[in-house]
């Protein structure tokens, strides 16, 4: 029998709530942890779904992991050579551990196998294994080309890494290559086809491969990038990981529509983010929410009047977007969402999920190949009953339906276990008569 959660009707949020690390650079550091020499103390880890399938890839990989705390991990570095060339890998549906470990035992020398659950298996990795092909890999396609289930097989490197890959499809696949490229010890060159969606995503890679001791040249506005020739990485001793930014959309939202005098404070985040979602709170801002910023903190107070609605290209925040599209409900004519066509190949089709469980409460929504269009009603329809489609944004966005004062169903809860496994706790707490 499937699991629910009622949510009960909520006058007001207040107080503050201390965020879980960022999933994006939770399972990028492990990755450059692992692939670096030296050995690695990451702090504030994320512990979730995601996280645990890339911990449990990486020992199977012959990685030495040693847990310190609950969120703190030392990682034993390869220098870029997996000790066990033999693996077959379960990746549940875990995109950013699958991608950047196609691109990384790729280029490891061994023979690989990596699968993950159905959904996993429907989300293309065409245009990945594309650019890795050009580069001398040896992939195969287990079952539908294009999709996982992947084998690996040694690859056979060509002397001039140029590689192309199409911009408006996944950024991770762009990021799976760039932190994949230095264990082939040559000098490549990759090229952006067209325009590069969630280019605050690729910024973060650029950062933490820094932090590890390896540039990357950027050409133009992210249209091209350039690595040189034996470019290895190297522990950088200790590294912290920042609360999650797009987990944060969810409680700065509930700031912006219900928090009174005192404000919520979101704790684990500040302006100086490394990740893209941090400018969530500019287009909250713009809908009338007022923000404050402390050390690791941001406070929200909800708008005087109603907030007002966005018409917003949302290329620098596609995850943090699907907040907006809730917080629709609570604004003032019509909110347009733009750009977000990377939504139909996520943990499932955003777009047309979001459509669909919107209209249970009452909006009225009209969507396309890459946009939504969100009217609220007058009254918000009272105990809808949610599907979330095994997706955790989902489950987590409609939470926020509740502060309307109306009760709401959340069908599968446990689905937010990918990246915030006690965001409903957190959520209550913040919950006020």
């Amino acid at each position: 029998m499937m699991k629910v959660l009622d949510l009960a009707p909520v006058a007001h949020v207040g107080g503050a709530v201390k965020l879980p690390g960022s999933k994006s650079i939770s399972n990028r550091t492990l990755l450059l942890a692992a692939l670096s020499q030296g050995t690695t103390t990451i702090r504030d880890l994320l512990a979730s779904d995601d996280t645990a399938r890339m911990l449990e890839a990486l020992d199977k990989l012959g990685i030495k992991l040693e847990q310190l705390a609950e969120n703190d991990w030392l990682v034993q570095g390869c220098a870029g050579q997996f000790p066990n060339r033999q693996a077959d890998l379960f990746l549940g549906n875990a995109g950013t551990a699958f991608r950047p470990l196609t691109a990384a035992l790729a280029f490891a020398g061994g023979e690989y196998q990596l699968t993950g659950v159905a959904r996993m298996h429907e989300r293309p990795i065409g245009d990945l294994v594309d650019a890795l092909l050009q580069a001398g890999a040896h992939i195969d396609y287990l079952q539908q080309a294009g999709f996982p289930p992947l084998a690996i097989h040694p690859a056979q490197l060509k002397e001039h890494l140029k590689l192309s890959i199409r911009g408006n499809v996944s950024s991770q696949f762009l990021t799976a290559l760039l932190m994949a490229l230095p264990m082939t010890g040559k000098a490549a060159e990759i090229v952006v086809e067209g325009e590069l969606i969630s280019k605050p995503y690729i910024a973060i890679t650029l950062n933490l491969m820094r932090q590890f001791g390896v540039d990357v040249q950027v050409h133009g506005d992210m249209q091209g990038f350039s690595l040189s020739s034996g470019l290895h990485y190297q522990s950088p001793g200790q590294l912290y990981v920042e609360g999650d930014a797009s987990s944060a959309s969810y409680f700065l939202a509930a700031g912006a529509i219900a928090a009174g005098r005192d404000g919520l404070r979101i704790e684990g985040v500040s302006q100086h983010s490394i990740q893209g979602d941090i400018r969530f709170v500019d287009e909250i801002a713009k809908m009338g929410a007022q923000i404050e910023y402390a050390d690791n903190a941001v406070i929200v107070k909800a708008a005087n009047q109603p907030l007002k609605a966005l018409d917003l290209d949302c290329n620098h925040i596609p995850d943090a977007a699907m907040t907006l599209a809730v917080m629709a409900l609570f604004a003032e004519g019509t909110t347009t969402l733009r750009n977000i066509a990377s939504w139909r190949v996520k943990e499932t089709d955003r777009i047309s999920a979001m459509a669909t469980e919107l209209r249970k409460v009452g909006a009225q929504v009209e969507e396309g190949a890459d946009f939504i269009r969100i009217t609220p009603p007058t009254n918000l329809t009272p105990n809808a009953a949610i599907d979330t489609y095994d997706d955790h944004r989902m489950a987590m966005c409609f939470s926020l339906v509740s502060l309307g004062g109306v009760p709401i169903r959340i069908n599968d809860p446990d689905c937010v276990a990918k990246t915030f496994p006690d965001y409903f706790t957190r959520f209550a707490g913040v919950c006020q008569d």
